[in-house]
């Protein structure tokens, strides 16, 4: 565990600014997003904590999340990614109907009244293909591989199976084909690509669609606008990828990547008001092998300004493709290899550390939009965690509004304390990551900054299941 006194040397603070240097800081200066105005550059990215019911609605530990968040009255907030579908999918927000839109209505009453209507909402919007969890040898050999590959002339279906079970494991290996092997080894996982079945050739003319209506049920529920999520292992990203090799006009060429996107950004724009805005958050690098880099990231970026896009969120990697093997009976998840390191850095990663290693490639992204002729705003974030930070960004034409997800989940009132000129007073993210490994088990997300300071015994704190973790970080006095 990182120490306080060792985040001090990793990224030291020599003073906080005064509520004077604040009120004149570019970070706490307005700015335009699309027909939004927002008072403040300060921005808090989605974040999934699992707080939502099985069947996707909004709950009372919800309201309290988003609540807290909004004390601390950033610019903006954007609501964890929402599935556009309505399937089950776990204690993740959905949108997929119109059922859900009273308790989303309530999520942006409860931000606007914690924060005074200091803060704009934006919800994120999602679709993501089906991943199956890593199967048993007896479950994959047994039922679920399609054996016909593997079988011997005049070999029925129960003898392949049962001379497959019988093999070692190096020679079951060596014998499956690609994606047989990475179905048993990881869990089988849909691909834009597999347009052999007719959902997935299916998707540009489905996405379009599906987005649109999410948009019209969020606009309904309150909402400012929406961030259509085509970053990191979701569907979206997956067009945008140099790995899709579509060739139905949706994949290949950076041009057919991007055209879905588009396609689906069109369709949202067309269906809500004119005072909605739509932005999209997309991946400056993709961090893999073979995958789409920052200029690809540059050129789609261009693309969806030309579209009239009102922000564009840069990110980096987070995905399936080089993602740890996870154990048997769970499934994979896109933030455990090397491009979801660098999607959520931790102090351990080397180099120049966490702290703003991303930045680089929002400044690339917002150079090739001002150079093509557009004022888009660009939003970046990673390893965002003190004023000095953020200022220099924006005072080097990084970027135009500066994001901060752990930081601000450490201490959610640490913008108005920096505005107060309080800041010796904030609760710092030490960037271990203890937040990501708890949404990894699919846990409700705390911070450890609060775990730590626990008292189990202190009245009145909605906790965890267990008794042992609070649900929402302590109240500033």
């Amino acid at each position: 565990m990182v120490s306080p006194r060792a985040l001090e040397r990793l990224l030291p603070v020599s003073r906080w600014p005064t509520a004077a240097e604040a009120k004149g800081a570019r970070w706490f200066s307005p700015v335009q997003v699309g027909p939004v105005s927002l008072r403040a550059r300060t921005w808090v990215p989605a974040m999934v904590p699992w707080r939502a019911t099985e069947q996707g609605e909004v709950t009372p530990e919800v309201l309290a999340w988003y609540r807290r968040f909004a004390q601390g009255r950033p610019g903006a907030i954007v609501v964890e990614a929402t599935g556009i579908r309505d399937v089950p999918s776990g204690p993740l927000l959905r949108i997929g109907h119109d059922r859900f839109v009273p308790g989303l209505r309530a999520l942006v009453e409860a931000v606007r009244e914690a924060s005074a209507g200091q803060t704009a909402l934006f919800i994120q919007l999602i679709d993501f293909l089906r991943i199956k969890r890593r199967p048993t040898r007896e479950a994959f050999l047994g039922r679920f591989l399609d054996v016909s590959p593997y079988q011997a002339t005049g070999e029925g279906e129960a003898d392949t199976r049962a001379r497959l079970l019988a093999l070692s494991e190096p020679a079951l290996l060596a014998q499956l084909n690609d994606r047989d092997r990475e179905a048993y080894t990881m869990g089988a996982r849909e691909r834009v690509t597999d347009t052999h079945q007719p959902e997935i050739a299916a998707l540009p003319q489905v996405l379009p669609g599906l987005f649109a209506q999410a948009a019209a049920r969020a606009e309904a529920a309150g909402f400012a606008g929406v961030e259509l999520h085509a970053a990191h292992a979701y569907t979206l990203a997956s067009f945008l990828s140099r790995h899709n090799t579509r060739a139905d006009g949706y994949g290949g060429p950076r041009a057919s990547r991007v055209r879905l996107p588009v396609e689906v950004f069109e369709a949202v724009r067309a269906k809500v008001g004119p005072g909605f805005a739509v932005g999209l958050r997309f991946l400056g690098d993709e961090i893999i092998e073979g995958g789409s880099d920052v200029a690809d990231a540059a050129f789609f970026a261009c693309a969806f300004a030309e579209a009239g896009a009102d922000f564009l969120s840069i990110s980096a990697g987070g995905k399936f493709e080089d993602a740890r093997q996870p154990r048997v009976g769970h499934a994979a998840y896109p933030y455990t290899g090397p491009s979801g390191q660098a999607c959520m850095p931790t102090v351990n990663i080397g180099g120049g550390g966490p702290f703003g290693r991303n930045v680089p490639l929002a400044a690339r992204v917002r150079s090739a939009v001002r150079g093509a002729g557009f004022e888009t705003p660009v939003v970046t974030a990673g390893g965002i965690a003190s004023f000095a930070q953020a200022e220099d960004i924006l005072a080097s034409g990084h970027a135009d509004i500066v994001a901060s997800a752990r930081q601000s989940l450490a201490d959610p009132d640490w913008f108005e304390k920096l505005r107060q000129g309080r800041g010796a007073e904030i609760r710092r993210c030490l960037f271990t990551n203890y937040c990501e490994g708890l949404d990894q088990a699919h846990k409700a997300v705390t911070c450890q900054r609060w775990d730590r300071d626990f008292d189990p015994s202190e009245p009145g704190v909605t906790r965890t299941p267990d008794g042992r973790r609070r649900l929402t970080a302590p109240e500033w006095a």
